[in-house]
């Protein structure tokens, strides 16, 4: 297992400068003179001329990435254009947010997904499986946005029951020391706002858990319904083990891998693409983070941002590979 998980680390580092790289020049291949947008259309080509050279925008490529890749090793993610602060210190309140959503959304999509799935292949054509499956579809079709107004106006409107939007009761704020709020609540003792958090992380975190859900659903129901095929599974029932045991102990376990590529693809496509459901709850997430300094053409923040998503994406696919290894011992050979 030490000899498989080195190699995968090792593997890690021709990724990590492609991606570098890929983030780079997509970066740069937006329209627009970033010196000109930042200074606006009124600016003299001195001023333009001037802030190209101190954003070092006026040297060749290679020496920009080269500059931009030293910067990275160093943990400089460089300063935003529009706040002026380092970038490294102000993007981890708003990945916290979003860790804390996305954890949230795939605790619920994992544990209906995947239970609505085995109860599917284990009463095959039954109602439930039926019912299951018609909900996953709607699921899978269904608009977020559509979906968190919804859930606005039948939870937090109608029936007050749930707050519309944010993470905590800006009334009486917790003091941040990790920002992951549900964490620092704890840590500080402060049991009612913990309660208050979760109410707040409610409405956004099943609004984003409704396609990987549907998904999980799907995708465990499938690969039950192979692997309950199986001849050492009917000998099993043949011996008259219980059925639950059956299902949980012995299929689960050999159905469990094409499940755990799911929940890692869609556990990294959660932390890079809760954009409309931060917008809709006004959740301060890297979704919405990224978003603004797009409207701000604040190309640090931008770069950085892509860079420490596709950064989480990588580190998911590497745990997924080392938990294939550890629940298969076949994999690592």
């Amino acid at each position: 297992m030490l000899a498989f998980t080195v190699r995968r680390l090792l593997l890690l580092i021709p990724v990590l400068f492609g991606l570098s790289l890929v983030v780079f020049f997509i970066i740069r291949a937006i329209p627009g003179d970033p010196a000109q947008v930042i200074l606006g259309q009124a600016a003299s080509k001195e001023a333009i001329a001037e802030l190209s050279k101190s954003l070092g925008l006026d040297q060749p490529w290679y020496i920009q990435y080269f500059n931009y890749a030293g910067d990275l090793l160093s943990g400089d993610l460089g300063n935003s254009i529009r706040t002026k602060s380092a970038i490294s210190e102000e993007i981890w309140p708003y990945l916290a947010a979003t860790i804390e959503l996305a954890l949230a959304a795939m605790l619920i999509a994992v544990f209906v997904g995947v239970n609505a799935g085995i109860i599917s292949a284990w009463f095959q054509n039954s109602w439930f499986d039926y019912i299951a499956m018609l909900l996953a579809l709607i699921g899978v079709s269904m608009p977020i946005f559509w979906l968190g107004l919804m859930e606005q106006w039948a939870f937090s409107i109608n029936l007050e029951w749930l707050p519309t939007s944010g993470r905590m009761n800006v009334r009486d704020p917790v003091e941040p020391i990790t920002h992951l709020l549900l964490l620092d609540t704890l840590i500080q003792g402060r049991l009612d706002q913990f309660v208050t958090v979760i109410k707040h992380l409610i409405l956004p975190s099943v609004a984003l858990a409704t396609i990987p859900t549907a998904i999980i659903a799907r995708i465990t129901r499938s690969t039950m319904l192979e692997v309950m095929r199986s001849d050492y599974i009917r000998t099993a029932r043949a011996k008259g083990v219980r059925m639950f045991w059956v299902i949980y102990k012995h299929s689960f376990k050999n159905a469990v891998i094409p499940v755990i590529t799911i929940i890692g693809l869609q556990t990294g496509l959660l932390l890079g693409g809760a954009i409309l459901t931060e917008t809709i709850f006004s959740w301060p997430g890297i979704g919405r983070y990224i978003y603004e300094a797009i409207g701000y053409r604040d190309y640090p923040v931008i770069q950085s941002g892509i860079l420490v998503i596709a950064l989480f994406f990588v580190f998911i696919n590497l745990i997924v590979d080392l938990l294939y290894a550890a629940i298969d011992p076949r994999i690592k050979y």
